[in-house]
């Protein structure tokens, strides 16, 4: 007897796609809304203070909107308006973040901290996220272990108590993680003493927190240095606050401009948050002019090859390393680019090299040997920052690239196809068929 197979044809599924026009020059002035990475983590932040706290300056992107319905499971309501979000926030939240959208955000988990402080007790799904590799949550739970909590793991889901308050501990960090220098940081501020975290991150995005934090009342030395001395109030007020220009967004279309020999004027951003990353443009020959809130990067040659090493700020950033292949990819001569934050991060190699760019991976190291010219090929965006790395890479090559699963990119490029629209670039976004799905 013949096997039986399930009813009907197979279907096909809708998966939306970016097509560029390669051989475009990027030119013009282009601006830059709030960090993703801020702007999630303030969200949290409002959970500190009972009452309404508005943040504007945010990037209209899709983890924003998780972000949203993650807080109004807790209770509150959320309310956004053009570049501003609402969040009020009741006198007793809510203390459980569920799996079907943490699993969605890695950055939900920076509820952990403030819930713990506000409530005593909170129970958190293990986060999601950008496949980039592993990002366990072990600094997140020693820390907050030091300051008196007790933590156990069941059924995917961190619980955390502390019934009779967090108490202030000095905490020494093994790496200057950003997600749990948060976590502590929002579970120090209402804690019973001082807490003194050592070897804390120093990036713009938790300097722009600590600034939140501040003007709600809390009590914060060394912002934007390596230890971070809070000590902990009773209590803390809502706030009204501007997120930070994003940096990395900022930085796409800084190299952008590098690879096509372009000229571009980024505002909204101040330049000293791209200090490494811009200096690198200038090794590979590009002249870089800076504002207070605003640079321009203008390049009219082949871009020279130069090595990168990716660090904790102030260092290269680990999301530009896409956009750093990229720019070895074109460049005359050989590069060297080390990555030290996330062991995923070369996944979309493979992609590049489907673009006909010439690179060998052994560990975490990558040499590229650059080519006068890439040639267009369907890819897929792995990540968010992957993603956009591969449509600017996609204006190097001969012919249409086409990009698939762009929704990461929308992850952290509010208006990402308009943006290079304006820059002077051929590129449209549609919905294609993807690989039909069989069924027996």
């Amino acid at each position: 007897m013949p096997p039986a197979y399930g009813p009907g044809p197979p279907t096909m599924a809708g998966v939306d796609v970016i097509r560029v026009d390669g051989g475009a020059r990027l030119a013009g002035e282009v601006g830059v809304v709030g960090a993703k990475n801020s702007a999630l983590k303030l969200m949290a932040a409002a959970l500190l203070a009972p009452g309404e706290s508005v943040i504007s300056n945010i990037p209209r992107i899709t983890d924003i909107a998780i972000m949203g319905e993650v807080l109004r499971r807790l209770g509150c309501s959320v309310a956004f308006s053009g570049d501003e979000v609402a969040v009020d926030v009741p006198a007793e939240p809510g203390s459980e973040a569920d799996y079907d959208l943490v699993r969605r955000l890695r950055a939900s988990i920076c509820v952990l901290g403030p819930l713990l402080a506000r409530c005593g007790y909170v129970r958190v799904a293990h986060p999601g996220g950008d496949a980039i590799g592993s990002r366990g949550l072990d600094m997140h739970v020693g820390g907050l272990s030091r300051m008196g909590a007790d933590i156990t793991g069941e059924h995917g889901f961190v619980i955390a108590s502390a019934p009779s308050g967090l108490r202030g501990a000095t905490i020494w960090l093994d790496f200057p993680s950003v997600g749990a220098t948060e976590n502590l940081l929002m579970a120090a501020v209402l804690a019973n003493g001082t807490t003194e975290i050592d070897n804390a991150a120093r990036e713009p995005e938790i300097v722009d927190i600590c600034g939140m934090l501040t003007d709600m009342g809390a009590r914060i030395d060394g912002a934007g240095t390596s230890t971070l001395r809070i000590e902990g109030v009773d209590e803390l007020r809502p706030v009204r606050h501007a997120t930070v220009g994003d940096r990395i967004v900022g930085g796409t279309w800084a190299f952008g401009a590098a690879m096509t020999r372009g000229d571009v004027t980024v505002t909204g951003l101040n330049p000293l948050f791209l200090d490494i990353a811009l200096d690198k443009l200038v090794s590979a020959g590009t002249t870089v002019e800076t504002g207070t809130d605003s640079f321009r990067v203008r390049m009219d040659r082949r871009p020279a090859a130069v090595d990168i090493v990716t660090l904790p700020f102030p260092g290269f950033p680990t999301d530009l390393l896409p956009m750093a292949i990229g720019l070895a990819s074109v460049s005359e001569g050989a590069s060297l680019v080390t990555e030290n934050i996330f062991d995923g991060r070369f996944m979309f190699v493979n992609e590049m090299a489907r673009l006909g760019a010439d690179i060998r991976t052994d560990g975490h190291h990558a040499v590229v040997r650059g080519r006068e010219r890439l040639s267009s090929a369907p890819v897929r965006a792995t990540d968010i920052r992957a993603g956009a790395g591969l449509v600017i890479a996609g204006l190097c090559a001969d012919g249409v690239t086409e990009v698939s699963h762009v929704h990461h990119i929308d992850r952290g490029y509010p208006t990402f196809v308009a943006d290079l629209l304006g820059l002077g670039v051929s590129i449209e976004r549609e919905t294609a068929p993807e690989e039909p799905a069989f069924s027996f």
